[in-house]
C-alpha cells in the first residue's frame, strides 16, 4: 500500500520528523530523567506525564517514517477550468438547498471543520475533474448518495500553508 502525497506534503513531513528527532526527543528524554528523580514512581504524576509525552513523540516519529517510506508523489494536472488539488470549490447541495465551499487537499491535510476535504473522500473524489455547472452524484455509502453542482472554482496551489494533520 502507498500514500499519495504531494512534494510539499513530503517536505513538511521531513521537517516535522527532523524536529521531533533532533530537538524534541532529547528534550523529552531529559524531562523523563528529571521527573524520575522526584522519587516514588508509583505516585509520580510528572514521571507518568513525561513518559506519555515521550511515547507520543516516538509514535508520531514512526508514523511519519512509514508515511514517507510508502509515499507516491502526485501532482495536480487538472485543466484551468477543472477542479484539481488545492482548488477551492463552491458546491450547491441540492438536497439541503445550500452552498458549501471546500478546498480539495491530500488526506494528510484534511480538516473538514475548516473546509479542507480529502481528495479521497466521497465529495473530494467526486469533485476532481468537474467544471463549473457540472451536476454530479456523490456516493457516500451503499445506501446513501446525493446530487451536487459545481458553482465556482478558485484555482489554488500547494504553497505549504495548509498544515499536516495531528493525532
Amino acid at each position: 500500500m502507498h500514500n499519495e502525497l504531494t512534494q510539499m506534503d513530503l517536505e513538511k513531513m521531513r521537517q516535522e520528523l527532523d524536529y521531533r528527532r533532533i530537538t524534541l526527543r532529547p528534550q523529552l528524554l531529559e524531562e523523563v530523567k528529571v521527573a524520575r528523580s522526584f522519587g516514588d514512581l508509583s505516585e509520580n504524576f510528572e514521571y507518568k506525564a513525561a513518559k506519555q509525552e515521550k511515547n507520543r513523540n516516538e509514535s508520531r516519529i514512526r508514523f511519519l517514517e512509514n508515511m514517507i517510506k510508502t509515499a507516491v508523489v502526485i501532482e495536480d494536472h487538472s485543466g484551468a477550468d477543472a477542479v484539481g488539488l488545492y482548488d477551492k470549490v463552491t458546491v450547491y447541495l441540492e438536497e439541503d438547498e445550500e452552498e458549501e465551499t471546500w478546498q480539495v487537499v491530500t488526506t494528510v491535510r484534511q480538516d473538514v471543520l475548516h473546509g479542507l476535504i480529502s481528495k479521497e473522500s466521497p465529495m473530494g473524489s467526486a469533485l476532481l475533474g468537474k467544471r463549473v455547472g457540472d451536476r454530479f452524484w456523490v456516493q457516500v455509502n451503499k445506501e446513501y448518495g446525493y446530487y451536487a453542482q459545481v458553482r465556482a472554482i478558485e484555482k489554488g496551489q500547494d504553497d505549504g500553508s495548509v498544515a499536516l494533520n495531528r493525532y
